[in-house]
């Protein structure tokens, strides 16, 4: 996924839980979205999901396939 759609996906979900981001190598992480960087010199953009142990999973933006909201719409 391009890092600008990933982006664009991601900033209304910045907070929530039951989040799921699924990266190319078919990983799935699913968690509340803590943390997303995308101008640090020398570094991959990446977003930092908070799983459900409370451990935080680093996710770089260039592995993210697919991202899904499992909130419910209200």
């Amino acid at each position: 996924m391009e890092i600008t759609k990933a982006l664009a996906a991601l900033q209304p979900l910045y907070g929530k839980d039951n989040v799921e981001i699924i990266t190319t190598d078919g990983r799935r992480v699913r968690g509340t979205v803590r943390s997303m960087k995308t101008t640090q010199a020398l570094t991959t953009p990446s977003v930092k999901m908070e799983i459900a142990n409370g451990q935080i999973v680093k996710i770089p933006f260039p592995t993210i396939a697919e991202i899904k909201d499992h909130n419910i719409a209200s």
